[in-house]
């Protein structure tokens, strides 16, 4: 597993989990349940941040003297318009050139705009951002997302904090198929279960921040998670058997040895 890396806009990363910052109950539990996670990557709200001063903001000074890719995320957008100028301030205030790409028009599903989203990403990779969109598990979009240059492509498992897991597994495996970028599953997830079948559909990573930092351990959670897509990153690496309808023997009969003084 040392040299199975992601590389995602030419930055190799050893973790395949991207975890969230907000909604922990205090900054000391978000920082034990980060470094249980080893997580490399962490996504927070640009609405949440000083972009004045963003080495003084009460979220990103906790994490002073650590070595992480931010991942700030456009989460309040509804055009892409917004979109890209949320991202503009983020890049201009020091942040870096990663962005999420979250562009939601609906309050109650918080599904992704995928016309919306399509634009804004195409408009930022060709600004030299480096994009990550948050989609819909739809096949044909993702692979658009693709070709408008995003780095990763994210398709929710579920509508965002819902925990109701990968609905739609057949999707996802589609869209690993097709893709020749990586595939974060962003959004809806809620135990390892949920983690280790993502994974072994293929996708290369998990992106998740309500089911860690709500659980009622949220340490112990991120650690579960973090063996949950090592676990199932390995047994996709490993290639499962094929299901079968009828059962078959774990031993073959020619390894069964015969009794000599039964044989005539």
């Amino acid at each position: 597993m040392q040299h199975d890396q992601l590389v995602i806009g030419g930055t190799s990363l050893t973790s395949r989990f991207f975890l969230g910052t907000g909604r922990y109950p205090n900054p000391f539990v978000q920082n034990a349940a980060i470094e249980a996670s080893g997580a490399q990557v962490l996504t927070f709200a640009i609405r949440r941040i000083n972009l004045e001063a963003p080495e003084e903001d009460a979220i990103l000074q906790h994490f002073e003297g650590k070595s992480f890719t931010y991942l700030p995320n456009t989460s309040g957008a509804r055009t892409a318009d917004e979109a890209i100028r949320i991202a503009r301030l983020a890049r201009a205030s020091g942040i870096g050139n990663w962005i999420k790409v979250e562009i939601s028009a609906n309050e109650k599903t918080l599904l992704p705009d995928p016309i919306e989203t399509l634009k804004a990403t195409e408009k930022l990779a060709s600004e030299g951002f480096v994009v990550l969109p948050y989609t819909s598990d739809d096949p044909i979009l993702c692979k658009r997302l693709e070709e408008a240059g995003a780095a990763a492509v994210m398709p929710g498992g579920a509508p965002i904090g819902t925990g109701l897991g990968i609905l739609n597994p057949y999707n996802i495996g589609l869209i690993v198929e097709e893709a020749s970028v990586p595939i974060i599953v962003d959004a809806g997830l809620g135990s390892a279960q949920d983690v280790v079948q993502a994974m072994e559909l293929g996708v290369d990573g998990i992106l998740m921040n309500t089911p860690v930092a709500k659980a009622k351990d949220p340490v112990r959670m991120a650690l579960a998670m973090k063996l949950a897509i090592e676990a199932g990153r390995l047994s996709y690496l490993a290639g499962r058997i094929p299901k079968k309808r009828y059962a078959s023997a774990s031993s073959g009969l020619e390894q069964f040895i015969s009794n000599p003084q039964t044989q005539s």
